[in-house]
């Protein structure tokens, strides 16, 4: 970054879409540099957005089903400072038992996100757009399902918990993610993305994954690790020893707390308060300790 803004007024700048990090993880500096300025110089942010489920209709929760995505693409064209990429968290698509609608809505989805500015996008699917296919069609139009990117000095791990019907990683990944894991050292900053928590934060309501407690337990070892997943439309935030897991807001309708009530039904929209419990998240990582300052940001109408 340069000299005439500061960190914090970089973050305000930045602070739209499902969430926002930015990093200042110092790794990948060049040795014998003062650590404020090897972190100046690592620091970026990327967006999330999660759970847009495009092709969801229901007026009761959402009247503006087909407008909230676009809005969304059209906040993070807007935004002053353009992030490093942009990572969907999941349920791209709504649910649906018809091959060929899944496909045009996974199509659809595509075309619009097409519109965002900065083409680096990183996506992954939700059960709605995996379960009843294994991934199939997903993966004819964004490819894998589950992935690793480095990027400054970081290293990210796309996860893959909704392709298999009974919400596992299974054996395959996690040995995938073992080997993955092997090439960091110790003290790698890692970021882990995926769509269902990896915590059993409320199985009852489908709020695990079934082997999470495996793939926690390959994490573990590595000292900075942070988990940020969707799936609940709501923003949480949990603590496995060190690992911290932050949920996302989604672009569709919110859901009630974990347990909150017998039912995991939807919170009904409100004309009142347009979008309330839609939005986005803006999340700010220190360098030393890797600290988390995160902010909620509404969709706006």
């Amino acid at each position: 970054m340069s000299g005439t803004i500061d960190r914090r007024a970089f973050l305000r700048l930045a602070g739209l879409g499902g969430a926002v990090f930015a990093s200042g993880l110092g790794c990948a500096a060049r040795s014998g540099e003062p650590m404020d300025q090897r972190a100046a110089e690592d620091d970026f942010y990327f967006v999330q957005l999660s759970d847009s489920h495009w092709g969801f209709q229901g007026p009761v929760v959402n009247p503006d089903a087909r407008g909230t995505l676009p809005k969304a693409v059209a906040e993070v064209n807007a935004l002053p400072v353009q992030p490093d990429f942009i990572v969907f968290t999941g349920d791209l698509t709504h649910t649906t038992d018809d091959p060929a609608e899944r496909r045009r809505r996974l199509g659809e989805f595509r075309d619009i996100v097409r519109g965002l500015k900065n083409q680096n996008i990183h996506f992954m699917p939700g059960e709605h757009d995996a379960s009843l296919d294994r991934g199939a069609a997903f993966g004819e139009y964004f490819g894998a399902t589950h992935y690793a990117f480095d990027h400054k000095g970081v290293h990210f791990i796309v996860l893959d918990n909704v392709s298999d019907p009974a919400a596992r990683i299974g054996e395959e990944q996690l040995a995938w993610l073992a080997a993955d894991l092997a090439r960091q050292p110790r003290d790698a900053r890692i970021v882990v993305f995926t769509h269902r928590p990896l915590f059993p934060l409320f199985p009852q309501w489908d709020w695990a994954t079934r082997d999470g407690d495996r793939a926690l337990a390959a994490l573990m070892p590595y000292s900075n690790v942070t988990v940020f997943y969707g799936h609940i439309h709501q923003e949480n935030h949990h603590r496995t020893a060190h690992i911290e897991h932050h949920s996302a807001h989604s672009l569709i309708f919110p859901l009630p707390a974990p347990g909150s009530q017998p039912r995991r039904d939807p919170v009904r929209w409100d004309p009142a308060h347009p979008y309330r419990g839609l939005g986005w998240r803006e999340v700010e990582a220190e360098a030393r300790p890797p600290a988390y300052a995160i902010t909620e940001f509404p969709v706006r109408s």
